[in-house]
């Protein structure tokens, strides 16, 4: 089934993460409970913050942010692997599959580069309080914002494009469970060479500028909260930005395990294992690594509770 005598394939078969069928059952199970918690978590953030007036602030502005686009490039990957792992339907279209491998591309890279945005914004709050709400201003927020889409989209076209010019002329069977480049590659008939550099410059370009960003904002709050002199303050200094940086640690670990080395070194277990963590799981962690870790998000979680409970027994007393 997986062989082609052709110069292209009309389709690709997800081999997925096992062949058997019991191990399929529970990871279908837990993928499901993994992604019902991402879509309430992440939608329950964006509710919350777009409701409560008091986090109508440029923190949580990228907060919301962040949950939209974990949402959206878990909502590209799950639904495709479940129904792998539910029904005996593993193709998936040689249009939808670079379409998968885009926009997953995509809703990462801005992901990325919106992290560095935080940092700069956790910066600007510990380092300059004072002009806080002069320098993080509604204008730069948005501006931070679109930079982050736009750099994400000049990443992914080039990678996209020119690995869908390749031809695949031996097999359509994919050894993952979603289209992403390494994978495919494997498949091409033709010369991946140069394909390969493409993908490794805007890789490196990708997560070295959002990293250094990131790192030269922490340096400097790190240097800040050293001069703070009582314990009380470098606790609180610190409190405000704990939880984006361990967010970070977490995305950018596996990223760049993943990512950042060459083909020869790709092993499929170990990096399927990674694979699934930062495109299944780091989307549910992350709404609660910042509400858990969040007085502000649990207060406000409360307000609006609160609040709907006391607008419905209102209107059952016809008020």
């Amino acid at each position: 089934m997986g062989r082609w005598n052709s110069t292209s394939v009309p389709d690709f078969i997800l081999m997925g993460l096992t062949d058997s069928v019991e191990t399929q059952l529970v990871l279908s199970v837990l993928f499901l409970l993994i992604y019902l918690i991402t879509v309430l978590g992440n939608v329950g953030m964006i509710l919350i913050i777009r409701l409560d007036p008091q986090l109508h602030t440029p923190m949580y502005f990228f907060l919301t942010q962040l949950s939209f686009l974990d949402l959206s490039y878990s909502s590209v990957i799950t639904p495709k692997t479940l129904q792998t792992l539910l029904t005996s339907t593993k193709s998936i279209s040689f249009l939808g599959c670079f379409t998968q491998m885009f926009f997953f591309g995509f809703f990462l890279s801005s992901e990325c580069f919106l992290l560095s945005s935080m940092a700069y914004d956790r910066y600007v709050a510990i380092c300059s309080p004072l002009h806080y709400p002069v320098i993080m201003s509604p204008r730069l927020c948005h501006a931070l914002l679109s930079g982050s889409y736009v750099m994400a989209f000049v990443y992914c076209t080039p990678v996209t494009v020119s690995v869908s010019q390749l031809h695949f002329c031996n097999s359509n069977v994919i050894q993952h469970y979603f289209c992403d480049t390494t994978p495919v590659l494997s498949l091409s008939c033709s010369d991946t060479s140069e394909v390969e550099i493409i993908i490794f410059i805007c890789a490196g370009f990708n997560l070295l500028l959002s990293l250094i960003t990131i790192s030269a904002s922490y340096l400097s709050i790190l240097s800040t909260i050293m001069k703070i002199d009582s314990i009380a303050g470098k606790k609180k200094a610190f409190s405000t930005c704990a939880s984006h940086l361990l967010g970070v640690i977490i995305f950018y670990g596996t990223m760049i395990f993943t990512y950042l080395k060459p083909t020869t070194s790709y092993s499929l277990g170990r990096d399927q294992v990674a694979s699934v963590f930062y495109t299944i799981v780091i989307p549910m962690l992350n709404p609660l690594i910042y509400s858990l870790r969040n007085k502000e998000v649990k207060n406000a979680a409360l307000r609006v509770l609160k609040k709907r409970v006391g607008c419905r027994q209102l209107k059952s007393q016809g008020c």
